[in-house]
């Protein structure tokens, strides 16, 4: 039987500066007011209920998660405007859906997919 994937977690030594970055990006409800600091991120509105799908491929090591958006473009450009870095500019995918990738503040890899 086929597990959804329910949940993703984006690491980075300044977890306030993220959660903020995130906050900002993605209009996503941050809540950190625990003793661990942790940012729990809501459930968007949306979503698959049976979980998002994925895949598994070569290449470096790492996780990344797909995060679907309006504009790639516009999302791209705000994400460079508050620290982040474009590392893939909007590319169909043959049969597939419109994506492209940035690096956050800290690093990490993150996707984006046209809605």
């Amino acid at each position: 039987m086929t597990r959804p994937v329910v949940s993703f977690e984006i690491r980075g030594r300044d977890a306030a500066r993220l959660q903020d970055f995130y906050r900002q990006l993605f209009g996503w409800e941050i809540k950190a007011d625990n003793p661990m600091g942790y940012g729990f991120v809501s459930p968007g509105i949306g979503g698959p209920e049976a979980g998002v799908g994925g895949g598994i491929t070569a290449g470096d090591p790492g996780v990344s998660v797909y995060v679907q958006v309006l504009s790639l473009v516009d999302t791209l450009a705000k994400a460079e405007a508050m620290g982040g870095q474009a590392v893939m500019q909007p590319f169909d995918v043959p049969g597939g859906p419109t994506v492209a990738q940035f690096r956050d503040p800290e690093g990490n890899l993150i996707g984006l997919v046209k809605q």
